[in-house]
């Protein structure tokens, strides 16, 4: 089994900045790619940042220059770093990975439990 487990998520004002951590751990040969995505309600989940295992990164249009993935390879964490957090940013936050679990395995995503993200004043 995989697990994913994320935590960092809160209640921040408008501006302030918030750390998202995710550890993967369980049975795994090789992480190929590991981010978040986020869904806020009544809104379809989409992509916010991820970052390869040879540590190419993308970003959704809406947080580059404000969110800055980051890993810890050894240990098999991710961090999203969000800075300048705007009332949309508000969202549940789901960590992935996509990875194998033996060498012989096939490529499959994976998914934490989730992590709610409000931005209010």
């Amino acid at each position: 089994q995989v697990q994913l487990v994320e935590s960092g998520g809160g209640l921040v004002q408008p501006g302030e900045s918030l750390r998202l951590s995710c550890a993967a751990s369980g049975s795994i040969f090789s992480i190929y790619a590991m981010g978040w995505y986020r869904q806020a309600p009544g809104k379809q989940r989409e992509l916010v940042a991820g970052i390869t295992s040879g540590g190419t990164t993308n970003y959704a249009d809406s947080v580059k220059g404000r969110f800055t993935i980051s890993r810890d390879s050894a240990k098999n964490i991710r961090y999203l770093h969000m800075n300048s957090l705007k009332p949309e940013d508000t969202a549940v936050y789901y960590c992935y990975a996509n990875l194998k679990q033996t060498v012989a395995s096939a490529r499959d995503d994976y998914w934490g439990q989730g992590t709610q993200v409000t931005v209010s004043s």
